[in-house]
C-alpha cells in the first residue's frame, strides 16, 4: 500500500488538537506543561488514550540499557514532544528521531507552541530487530517498519536535510542555542506557610 502514511488518522487528530489548543491560548506565553496539559485534555475529548511523562524502555542489541522519559504517548502508538519556546532549537528534531530509534515506537510528532504554530511528523522506518514478545504490540501488523533500499535511504536522508533546511530558514541560519530560544518559564518556588 504505497503512499499510505503510517498512523495518518491518529497524527491528523493530534495535529488538529494541537491547533485547537494553540488557538485557545496563543503561542509562546505559557510553560510547556500548560500546553501539554491542555493538549492531553483535548486529545482525551477526541477519544484518545494519553499518557504523559512516560518512561520508555531503551534497548541496545536486544538488551534493556536505560529508560527514557517521553513527554506524551498517544494511544500507545505515537510519541508527542511539545516545545514552548520562542525559537525551536535545532536539536528538537534529532531528539525525537533518537527517541524513535531507541524505542519500539515508529511515529513521532513534534509540536512547537511558539509565536507561530509548527508541527513536524517523524517516522522511524529502520527495521527493528525485536525478539522479545513482551515488547511487540499485538496490533502491529498495520504499522510494521519497512526495510529501506539504498534509493529509499537516500530519499530519507534528503527529507531530513530538507527539514533541517526549512528549520534554518524559519529560525535563522545560525541555529544558536542561546537563552533567546529557551522557555521563559521558571520552576515555581514553593513556600511553606505555617498556621
Amino acid at each position: 500500500m504505497r503512499g499510505e502514511l503510517l498512523e495518518a488518522e491518529r497524527v491528523h487528530s493530534i495535529v488538529a488538537a494541537f491547533f485547537t489548543v494553540y488557538n485557545y491560548f496563543g503561542g509562546g506565553g505559557l510553560c510547556e506543561a500548560a500546553y501539554s496539559g491542555a493538549l492531553e485534555c483535548e486529545l482525551t475529548l477526541r477519544g484518545h488514550k494519553v499518557d504523559r511523562e512516560v518512561m520508555a524502555a531503551v534497548y541496545y542489541k536486544g538488551k534493556l540499557v536505560a529508560r527514557q522519559r517521553l513527554d506524551m504517548v498517544v494511544d500507545d502508538r505515537v510519541i508527542v514532544e511539545s516545545k514552548a519556546t520562542e525559537r525551536l532549537l535545532p536539536s528538537a528534531g534529532p531528539q525525537l528521531i533518537s527517541y524513535l530509534r531507541a524505542t519500539t515506537f515508529e511515529v513521532g510528532v513534534l509540536l512547537h507552541f511558539g509565536p507561530h504554530p509548527k508541527f513536524y511528523r517523524f517516522v522511524d522506518s529502520v527495521t527493528k530487530l525485536d525478539t522479545n514478545p513482551d515488547r511487540i504490540r499485538a496490533d502491529s501488523r498495520d504499522s510494521r517498519p519497512k526495510t529501506l533500499g539504498p534509493a529509499e535511504r537516500d530519499e530519507a536522508v534528503l527529507a531530513a536535510g530538507a527539514w533541517l533546511e526549512s528549520y534554518r530558514d524559519a529560525n535563522g541560519a545560525n541555529g544558536s542555542e542561546s537563552n533567546r530560544g529557551r522557555s521563559r518559564c521558571k520552576p515555581a518556588k514553593w513556600t511553606e506557610i505555617e498556621r
